[in-house]
């Protein structure tokens, strides 16, 4: 059994934390709002993130920072990429030396550039970051719906400890060296932002597997992806704040896209696709617009290392 603290309480680290009490595990949610602790004492239940999933007398709820972090062999930081330097910040003082922080959430910081598990470090310089990503989705995770994840570490003996903490007969984990490939997949999960992760030096095999391939496939197939939703929503004509008021949790791709495009300019990669996401969403250019101006690009070759005959 291992003592665990969840950083957030919203869907994302209420369906982990399900799953690691399932795993047979002493888990604790901690949360910087007193008010959402309270109301997850008094009811069992977040209604308005993971309806219908109600949590055992054995899932602590607390906002004691200091008493949840040391009382934790691991900690998982599961707040809304915005909040990851915030929260790490917070916790920091309270981090023993060599204890585990996993970043479950999804995004690179817009002013650094920097992924969520530098921002981490850089916060926590004690700590041993790790990152865990992959095609799924807080609904099915705390209904015990089957979903496979990957976790990246730079140990393999940290990485094997982590799994074996989340594996379980409905969570199945794989694991990876690639930390920096992990935490860009999952940030963007844009076919054309592989090259700019592969710029940045992550390994192509991370980006055809479940951080990045098999992630892009569920945000954009399932209707659990609040980003799915959101953009569904914008073509049908709302803006993009009314958009994210109706879906009612935090939409990581709006606060991905400025990043993204500004990672694409740094490292001199073309992202037709992120630029013209980020005029529609922050520019008020039509979505009608956005796609045209895509088609319209100049005639290519689709893969220019493929000779003609």
């Amino acid at each position: 059994m291992v003592k665990i603290g969840v950083l957030g309480a919203g869907s994302w680290g209420l369906g982990l934390a399900m799953l690691l009490h399932n795993n047979g595990h002493d888990v604790t949610v901690w949360s910087v709002f007193p008010d959402e602790i309270n109301e997850l004492n008094a009811t069992r239940e977040n209604k308005k993130c993971l309806p219908g999933v109600i949590f055992p007398e054995s899932v602590k709820f607390c906002a004691d920072t200091e008493k949840v972090v040391t009382e934790s062999d691991v900690l998982i930081l599961a707040v809304a990429s915005p909040y990851t330097r915030s929260t790490a910040k917070i916790v920091a003082p309270y981090v023993k030396e060599g204890q585990y922080i996993v970043n479950v959430g999804k995004g690179i910081e817009e002013e650094s550039l920097k992924t969520l598990c530098e921002v981490t470090k850089e916060e926590v310089p004690q700590a041993v970051v790790a990152v865990l990503s992959g095609p799924s989705h807080a609904e099915e995770v705390g209904r015990g719906i089957p979903t496979t994840c990957v976790i990246g570490t730079a140990n393999k003996k940290d990485a094997e400890y982590l799994q074996n903490m989340f594996m379980s007969n409905v969570f199945r984990v794989y694991i990876s060296p690639d930390v920096l490939g992990i935490c860009i997949g999952g940030a963007l999960k844009n076919v054309i932002a592989l090259a700019a992760g592969i710029a940045m030096g992550a390994d192509f095999a991370t980006f055809s597997g479940l951080s990045g391939i098999g992630d892009l496939i569920v945000t954009c197939a399932s209707m659990h992806s609040r980003n799915r939703r959101a953009g569904i929503l914008i073509g049908k004509g709302y803006t993009t704040k009314e958009a994210m008021d109706e879906v009612q949790m935090v939409v990581e791709g709006v606060y991905a896209a400025k990043a993204a495009k500004k990672l694409a300019e740094k490292y001199n990669v073309e992202m037709p696709i992120v630029e013209q996401v980020n005029q529609v969403l922050f520019d008020g250019k039509s979505p009608a617009d956005g796609v045209k101006d895509l088609m319209l690009r100049d005639k290519k070759i689709e893969a220019g290392n493929v000779e003609w005959h």
